[in-house]
C-alpha cells in the first residue's frame, strides 16, 4: 500500500471537513478549509483521501522569546484503512513540513499520546481551567488602589495585546497570539471585556462570558485575567466579585499562575480541568538558537541525539555556551544520550534530566546532564491558555 502526502488546497475542503466529522463527532463544518497563518497535509490512497493533519502557525515564549511553533491538529484518518501507517506517513511529513516553515519546535494535544510518542512528541505542559467558589472570591484582599475599570473598544486592541504579551513573555509556554493565526478582533465578540488603564497603555484587563452550566444560575468562564502588577490583578478579582449573587462560583482559565497561587484565595481541595499538551523539537540547532536561556559561563555539553525521524539533528551533537550566547553543532563525545522524546520536557522546563534518566529516556554523563538543567532554569510549570 502507497501513501501519498501533499500540501492539502480548497479543493479538498469537502473530503478533509467530511473525514473530521466522523473522527472527532463534529457537527456541519462551515468556512473555508484554508485559514490564514495555518496549513495543511493530505494522505492519499489510490486517489482517495486516507488522512489529513493541519498546522497552525503560533510562537511560544521561552526564556522570554519568541519560539515559531507549528502546532499540530485536526489529525484524522479514515476509519476503513486505520492501522496501516497512515498516520505515522503524516506525523513523518509533518517534520519536513515545520522544518521548511521555519517551525523549529511543535505542540499538539494528545487524545491517543502513544501515538505520539513514537513519533517524538512528549508531554511537555499545562492547559488549566479552575473553578473559583464564590464565597472563596470574596476573600480575595481588596486592592489599596483604585483602578477604575471600563468596557473595551476596539482602539484598545493593540493594547490590549502589547498587555498580554508583557505577562505572557514572562510565563514560559505562552503562546504570543501573533495574527494571523489568531485572529485578535475575536475579542470583541466576547461578553465581558473590561480594561484597566494605565499611563502608558493598558494595566489589566478582563474577557469573560456568560454561559449555561449544570447550576441553576449558569456560569462566568472568565478567559483571561491579565494584570501587570499586583494592584491590576486586585482589581480585576475584585470585579468579579460584583457577581456574588447571580452566581455560585466562576470557571478561571489559568493565564497568569501567579493570580491563581498567590492572590486568590482557592481552599486546599478544588475543581480543576487539565490537558496536557505535548511538544516535540523538530530542529535542534534552530530551536536552541531562538530560545532564551539563562546566561552561565562558557561551558559545552556533548549531546547524542537518538532520533530517527528527524535525521537532520539526529547523532553527535555539541551545546555551546560562549559569551551569553547558546548555540548548537554538529560532533562531540555523545557523553550524554538523549532520546527524541526527552528533548521536549527538558526545552520547556516541565521535566529535569533526573526525570528524563528514570524514565529511560536519557543517559550518560551527569555533570553535562546537570548543565542542561542550569541552561534552562526553569520558573515553574509551562503553561499554554490557548487551545488549537
Amino acid at each position: 500500500m502507497s501513501v501519498h502526502i501533499r500540501e492539502f488546497t480548497e479543493d479538498d475542503r469537502d473530503a478533509v471537513f467530511r473525514l473530521r466529522k466522523v473522527a472527532f463527532n463534529g457537527g456541519k463544518p462551515s468556512g473555508p478549509l484554508l485559514r490564514p497563518g495555518s496549513h495543511g497535509l493530505l494522505a492519499e490512497i489510490d486517489g482517495r483521501v486516507a488522512g489529513v493533519l493541519g498546522i497552525g502557525e503560533y510562537a511560544q515564549f521561552y526564556g522570554g522569546a519568541a519560539v515559531p511553533m507549528g502546532g499540530v491538529g485536526g489529525v484524522a484518518v479514515d476509519a476503513a484503512i486505520r492501522g496501516r501507517g497512515v498516520a505515522g506517513a503524516l506525523l513523518d511529513a509533518s517534520l519536513e513540513a515545520m522544518r521548511e516553515h521555519g517551525q523549529p519546535i511543535s505542540v499538539l494535544y494528545a487524545t491517543v499520546p502513544t501515538l505520539y510518542r513514537k513519533f517524538g512528541w512528549e508531554r511537555a505542559g499545562l492547559f488549566e481551567w479552575v473553578e473559583l467558589p464564590m464565597d472563596r472570591l470574596l476573600t480575595v484582599p481588596n486592592p489599596t488602589e483604585l483602578i477604575p475599570s471600563r468596557p473595551m473598544d476596539e482602539s484598545d486592541l493593540t493594547a490590549l495585546h502589547d498587555c498580554y504579551l508583557q505577562v505572557a513573555r514572562t510565563i514560559d509556554g505562552m503562546a504570543d497570539r501573533r495574527p494571523p493565526r489568531m485572529d485578535l478582533e475575536k475579542v470583541l465578540e466576547m461578553d465581558l471585556v473590561s480594561v484597566l488603564p494605565g499611563p502608558d497603555g493598558l494595566r489589566g484587563y478582563l474577557t469573560a462570558g456568560r454561559e449555561p452550566s449544570s447550576r441553576d444560575m449558569g456560569t462566568l468562564k472568565v478567559y483571561d485575567l491579565i494584570g501587570v502588577d499586583v494592584e491590576a490583578q486586585l482589581n480585576l478579582l475584585a470585579s468579579l466579585k460584583s457577581w456574588a449573587g447571580t452566581l455560585e462560583a466562576i470557571e478561571l482559565r489559568i493565564t497568569d499562575p501567579a493570580t491563581l497561587n498567590l492572590l486568590a484565595a482557592t481552599p486546599m481541595r478544588y475543581s480543576v480541568w487539565t490537558s496536557t499538551w505535548m511538544l516535540r523539537v523538530v530542529d535542534l540547532p534552530a530551536a536552541v538558537a531562538a530560545r532564551g536561556w539563562t546566561r552561565l559561563a562558557n561551558t559545552a555539553v556533548d549531546l547524542e541525539i537518538i532520533d530517527e525521524h528527524a535525521p537532520w539533528h539526529a547523532g553527535p551533537q555539541r551545546i555551546v555556551v560562549e559569551d551569553g550566547v547558546v548555540r548548537v553543532e554538529p560532533g562531540g563525545t555523545g557523553a550524554v544520550r538523549m532520546h527524541a522524546r526527552a528533548l521536549g520536557p527538558w526545552f520547556t522546563g516541565f521535566q529535569n534530566t533526573h526525570a528524563l534518566r528514570r524514565a529511560g529516556l536519557l543517559e550518560g554523563d551527569p555533570a553535562g546532564a546537570a548543565v542542561l538543567d542550569q541552561l534552562v532554569g526553569s520558573s515553574g510549570i509551562p503553561r499554554l491558555a490557548d487551545f488549537f
